[in-house]
């Protein structure tokens, strides 16, 4: 894979690669689509709130259960 250095006059005109983007040659042709890496320190560790004895209670739950090959033959009727 190439690596291009991007310097701040580049960056400017890229939006400072906050949000996505095309890249178009002078006839306007889209060359390529940029989506900027995801900066994941804006975001916190999420912890599911079921805890794992309430999960395993759900899972031996006599519920009728069923699989995506019955729900999508049951959709298809419809």
């Amino acid at each position: 894979m190439t690596r291009i250095i991007v310097d701040e006059t580049l960056r400017k005109k890229l939006h400072n690669l906050s949000e996505p983007l095309d890249l178009c040659d002078e006839s306007g042709r889209v060359l390529a689509r940029l989506t900027p890496l995801a900066d994941l320190s804006q975001y916190e560790p999420w912890e599911p709130t079921f805890s794992e004895e309430e999960l395993r209670r759900q899972e031996e739950a006599k519920e009728k259960r069923y699989t995506t090959a019955e729900v999508l033959a049951r959709l298809e009727k419809l």
